[in-house]
């Protein structure tokens, strides 16, 4: 059995030279669950979660317009979940939490698995999903094309 993530990103950068799934984006600038230096992809358990996700970092609502969305599947013998046990008791305050940030670098490292299974800040009852492009099951995860990510008109209104 597989699990079927969503992951959207601006369409700038899904043609060459830039790849969506390399995770060169994370590698140079972090993430909630990894520090700049450590490649990983991020993705949403529903495209939904993962456009709320894109939501709450841009600046400008009308950006949307040029973002598209992947279809992907992981097997899930390949995810490992986090459980919630493990998460510091600041694991969704807005920003970046420097423990959370550790535990994806420390998972990344480890190639334990191809994907983390991760509670969302936005919205704790769902989750996403942190990829390791570097894990050697990572050409096991089928990475569907790229999708118009349509964007209800009163989303980016002013």
């Amino acid at each position: 059995m597989s699990t079927v993530v969503w992951r959207v990103a601006d369409r700038a950068y899904t043609e060459p030279p830039f790849n969506p799934f390399d995770g060169e984006g994370a590698r140079l600038y972090g993430g909630r669950w990894n520090n700049a230096g450590v490649p990983v992809v991020y993705a949403a358990g529903a495209c939904s979660l993962a456009l709320l996700e894109v939501l709450v970092h841009v600046p400008d609502l009308a950006v949307l317009q040029g973002y598209v969305a992947y279809r992907v599947e992981v097997p899930d013998a390949l995810i490992l979940d986090v459980p919630f046990e493990r998460l510091p008791g600041n694991w969704n305050q807005p920003g970046l939490v420097p423990d959370l940030r550790k535990l994806g670098d420390d998972w990344a490292r480890s190639r334990s698995s191809v994907a983390l299974r991760v509670p969302s800040a936005i919205v704790p009852v769902e989750h996403n999903y942190v990829l390791n492009p570097r894990h050697p099951d990572f050409e096991l995860v089928v990475l569907g094309p790229r999708e118009p990510l349509p964007v209800d008109p009163r989303l980016i209104k002013k």
